[in-house]
């Protein structure tokens, strides 16, 4: 009697690959929140169930989420990142993100590499990018992911399981990232960042002097004048990379900073206003409450109250 054999599904390389670094993810990322690598350029993220919203400031970086769903709130803008998809950030942008699917069972995973701007910049004059442009783009995206971003990025994982040899080849492989980064369909997002003389370097000037004063008063005249702009060039190209004026971009900095203080240093309303800038503490509450979905000492006592302290520091990347 003859049986006709049912065809094998082998699954391809890119799934294999996907499935492993998963893997080795879920591993090392034992508990909620972010992990710390051997690596400090690497980072692992876990949640085991739908979390409220967060805050948090993106630093250059690639992340690539393995498992669950999440939404980034840049501004007014929502990109909702799904299995399949890295997001690419190429500067400092406050940011708004929360999981939304996410179980014990399957828990939302992500694995993060922050980028360095100076090694960016090393590779321009070796690059020819496939998609030059001469218009600002907007500093974050997602995209989907191919072999040429995840190979790199599982083979830097597997480095975590022989530590001896981080120093030597982790380097190597992410040069190589950055090379397939720029050479891949976000190359002209990246390089805006990094090249010399360009808009996109004079508005990353403008956001590290807003990081580093965002409790002094803003004077935009002033602040385009360190840049070498014009106060309208600032406010035009400014907006196109971060999605904010940089009048809202110190006001979610603020904000960001002041639920940090009440959430993990006890501050009263009054002094964490204060601190971050403000001299009203009713216009901070009012802005606060825009800002969050409510007043502030009812925000801190609902995060308290499901266990979810989740404002990191304003140089952190998540």
């Amino acid at each position: 009697m003859n049986s006709q054999l049912q065809p094998i599904q082998i699954p391809s390389r890119l799934e294999q690959d996907y499935e492993e670094l998963t893997a080795i993810v879920e591993r090392y990322a034992q508990l909620e929140g972010v992990t710390a690598t051997a690596w400090p350029a690497l980072s692992f993220f876990r949640a085991d169930a739908p979390n409220d919203r967060s805050c948090a400031l993106y630093e250059p970086c690639l992340g690539l989420l393995l498992q669950g769903n999440k939404h980034v709130l840049v501004g007014e803008e929502r990109l909702e990142q799904e299995y399949g998809h890295y997001l690419i950030n190429s500067i400092d942008v406050p940011v708004t993100a929360q999981v939304v699917r996410a179980s014990v069972q399957e828990p939302c995973l992500c694995i993060t590499l922050r980028l360095d701007p100076i090694r960016i910049g090393e590779w321009l004059s070796e690059v020819k990018l496939s998609r030059p442009t001469s218009a600002t783009a907007r500093g974050i995206a997602l995209s989907p992911v191919g072999a040429e971003v995840l190979d790199p990025l599982l083979r830097l994982a597997r480095l975590l399981d022989t530590p001896q040899d981080l120093p030597l080849l982790a380097p190597l492989i992410e040069r190589e990232l950055i090379y397939r980064l720029l050479t891949g369909e976000q190359g002209a997002r990246l390089a805006q960042i990094a090249t010399a003389g360009g808009q996109g370097q004079q508005i990353a000037r403008a956001i590290q002097w807003l990081r580093q004063h965002f409790n002094k008063p803003l004077r935009i005249a002033e602040l385009a004048g360190m840049v070498n702009m014009s106060p309208s060039s600032l406010h035009h190209h400014f907006r196109q990379i971060t999605a904010m004026s940089p009048l809202q971009y110190q006001k979610v900095l603020r904000l960001h900073e002041a639920r940090r203080l009440l959430l993990t240093q006890g501050c009263d309303v009054a002094t964490a206003a204060h601190r971050v800038g403000y001299e009203s503490p009713s216009q901070f509450s009012r802005e606060y409450s825009r800002q969050h979905g409510a007043p502030p000492l009812r925000d801190v006592m609902r995060l308290r109250a499901i266990g979810n302290v989740a404002c990191e520091e304003l140089d952190a990347t998540v």
